[in-house]
């Protein structure tokens, strides 16, 4: 992963206004030398064609992308649409990393958790380190160092 190229994610979403969606990038932005490119566009609204056109823009954002991150309280709002995005990243060798929901108020549907390769928690780290090691195979062991003043 570098500048010249980056992580393709895909964040799930619903097509409409949701911090969950915008906290992941909030999330995202935070880590140094972390270079992605969002696959996935709430604002792009089929016009017609009803929730075959959803289904069919979801598609084709979904399958531009390295892995799909789930902010796993969207699955109370619309269960059947995040469950297709499941599906197709599932067609398409996709893997799943799951974020738990702020505040961990919401319980983790069974399906989420039998598909996401992981539910972390929201913490940037977990986030990104989840997402280099399902989409690219990164292994990034990193540690806390904590300098103490001994005089």
């Amino acid at each position: 992963m570098s500048e010249k190229n980056p992580i393709r994610v895909f964040v799930a979403h619903l097509f409409a206004e949701n911090p969950d969606y915008q906290r992941v990038f909030e999330y995202l932005e935070s880590r140094d030398n972390f270079y992605y490119q969002n696959t996935s566009d709430p604002d792009n609204i089929p016009t017609g064609g009803g929730a075959d056109a959803l289904k069919d823009e979801l598609r084709e954002q979904i399958k531009k992308a390295e892995i799909l991150v789930l902010p796993v309280s969207l699955h109370t709002e619309n269960p059947d649409l995040v469950e297709y995005q499941m599906d197709v990243t599932g067609a398409c060798d996709i893997p799943v990393l799951g974020i738990k929901s702020f505040g961990g108020t919401v319980m983790i549907a069974k399906i989420i958790l039998d598909r996401a390769k992981d539910v972390v928690n929201w913490d940037d780290r977990a986030i990104v380190d989840g997402i280099k090691k399902y989409a690219r195979g990164e292994i990034t062991s990193q540690w806390e160092v904590i300098e103490f003043d001994m005089d």
